[in-house]
């Protein structure tokens, strides 16, 4: 479980980017973050991984206090930032062991995790290759297999799908569910609004720094109106913070 209490995070002369922030994210589910460009989606993401220290509230990883204990709480989570642009210098393989030698995992388990992973996002033939010479795709790819590799319960993914193939985004969006569907959490962030209704178990809504909204689509439906689309019920939502 990810349980954010009050959590708010403020920018140079007053900007408060997250504004009193509470949510919990729940085993079990797929729960999409979508708000609009600038409502601190990737800000909360980052608090919660531990990236940026919120300066009100707490962040608990699987009741771990991430400001407290920050190698312990990293330790359960697997994270893909929005900018997989990381490592350029390295060889994939390379970037693997890394981050697994990272994790302390077992040489064996890493390898076997590489090489079961790189097979289903199609990157077998290109591991010993530069992530430099990488397409935006496949780099995404690394990054995935990377937050993957040590198999943590709570996936936290921000744009996950940006840049991918159809058939890399289908694969990835069945490996969601699937973890999910083994009672593990999985949160992730998206623009694309189809997306998220066809995919998430809840979503959360943050606009301007503050949760708007928070459960399941047939909730926001009983709140906004049952006959909507999800593009018009977020806009509505949104519009009206």
């Amino acid at each position: 479980m990810i349980k954010l209490s009050n959590v708010s995070k403020t920018f140079g002369k007053g900007f408060k980017a997250v504004d009193n922030l509470s949510l919990e994210i729940e085993e079990g589910f797929i729960h999409g973050f979508l708000g609009p460009n600038g409502a601190g989606k990737t800000t909360t993401l980052k608090m919660i991984t531990g990236i940026l220290k919120a300066d009100e509230g707490e962040i608990l990883i699987n009741d771990i206090d991430i400001s407290k204990e920050p190698t312990l709480a990293k330790k359960e989570f697997g994270f893909v930032s929005d900018n997989p642009d990381l490592f350029l210098k390295l060889k994939g393989i390379e970037y693997l062991n890394f981050v697994g030698s990272v994790y302390g995992m077992d040489k064996i388990k890493l390898r076997e995790n590489i090489f079961k992973y790189a097979k289903i996002l199609e990157m077998n033939e290109v591991l010993n290759n530069k992530i430099e010479s990488y397409s935006h795709g496949m780099r995404q790819k690394i990054a995935i297999i990377g937050a993957l590799i040590h198999e943590p319960k709570i996936w936290i993914l921000d744009e996950p799908l940006t840049g991918l193939d159809p058939k890399s985004s289908f694969t990835l969006k069945e490996m969601m569910k699937e973890h999910a569907k083994k009672g593990n959490v999985v949160l992730f962030s998206t623009h694309v609004l189809e997306v998220a209704e066809k995919l998430c178990d809840k979503v959360a809504i943050i606009s301007k720094g503050k949760l708007v909204f928070d459960g399941t689509i047939d909730e926001m439906k009983n709140k906004v109106g049952e006959d909507e689309s999800l593009e018009k019920m977020f806009l509505e939502l949104v519009d009206d913070e």
